[in-house]
């Protein structure tokens, strides 16, 4: 029994969810789960279809040609297709904070985040011994105006090399440049220290706290060339009062990073999330 995900995207007309199902049910697939969204200002249709076959990875490459030559066709669909079993690779950026990189660890050595983590990258060696503690390699790259080039040529050569799927900013405090991002569309996932696009820069509790603010938040959302502007996979609040200070502020925040990103992550890998026109539709 093979598993796997269909994503599709496409414009919206009648006839897709019966045609889809229909071809489906004629390869001897079982829909385990299916749901759909139309985003009827954009006329465009969206849908994730969970499926298991019987038969082995020849009769899923046979579904697969005949599904591309017949209704992907036929409707004009961006679609994708993965295997449930095979997880994906990622690889986790990380500068001196360590909060979102003990959570994403702990979650994967539980079983919960299920992936493969082939390395950790770092602009400081300060993390080192965390990377040790899991078993997993780590790799210093220095990153200033002097070393840059250097350092992108050696993240690129570190991701292609041990086949990346995707790449997690645990707290990565460097802008990633176009050769990475150009690389990795819709596939570098980072965390942003506020309910975007409130207080930007680099003490955004300290902002919030003069502001007197009643709630802080955290937003994941994949990377883009505009800073902190790509489409917004997934955020969240928690209310405080004048009575915090602003190290509660920061405790309060940094669970609130811990608790998004993962989500983000989660979303990611199991492939609810869709991305069309610097927005996402997230699926349950």
């Amino acid at each position: 029994m093979i598993s796997i995900t269909l994503i599709i995207q496409c414009p919206d007309q009648k006839g897709i969810i019966a045609e889809v199902t229909q071809f489906i049910y004629r390869y001897n697939g079982n829909i385990l789960y299916i749901d759909q969204y139309v985003d009827r200002e954009n006329k465009a249709f969206f849908m994730r279809l969970e499926s298991e076959f019987n038969g082995d990875l020849k009769a899923i490459e046979q579904f697969q040609q005949a599904f591309a030559d017949s209704p992907a066709t036929k409707y004009e669909m961006t679609w994708s297709l993965y295997h449930q079993k095979k997880k994906p690779r990622m690889a986790l950026f990380v500068s001196k904070y360590d909060h979102c990189l003990y959570d994403l660890l702990g979650r994967f050595r539980s079983g919960e985040l299920k992936v493969e983590i082939p390395f950790i990258l770092s602009n400081h060696s300060d993390l080192r011994s965390i990377a040790e503690s899991f078993g997993i390699p780590f790799y210093h790259i220095p990153f200033n105006e002097e070393t840059k080039a250097k350092a992108e040529k050696q993240q690129l050569e570190l991701l292609m090399s041990n086949n990346v799927s995707f790449i997690v900013l645990a707290r990565y405090m460097q802008i990633l440049s176009s050769n990475l991002i150009d690389k990795y569309p819709n596939n570098i996932i980072n965390i942003h220290h506020s309910f975007l696009p409130a207080f930007p820069g680099a003490k955004p509790y300290h902002s919030a706290f003069e502001r007197g603010v009643k709630i802080i938040g955290a937003t994941s959302h994949y990377v883009t060339e505009d800073l902190d502007a790509g489409p917004i996979i997934e955020q969240d609040v928690v209310h405080v009062s004048h009575t915090h200070s602003i190290s509660q502020l920061l405790a309060k925040g940094r669970d609130l990073e811990k608790i998004v990103l993962s989500r983000a992550v989660k979303n990611h890998i199991s492939h609810k999330v869709m991305v069309y026109r610097n927005k996402t539709i997230v699926f349950s």
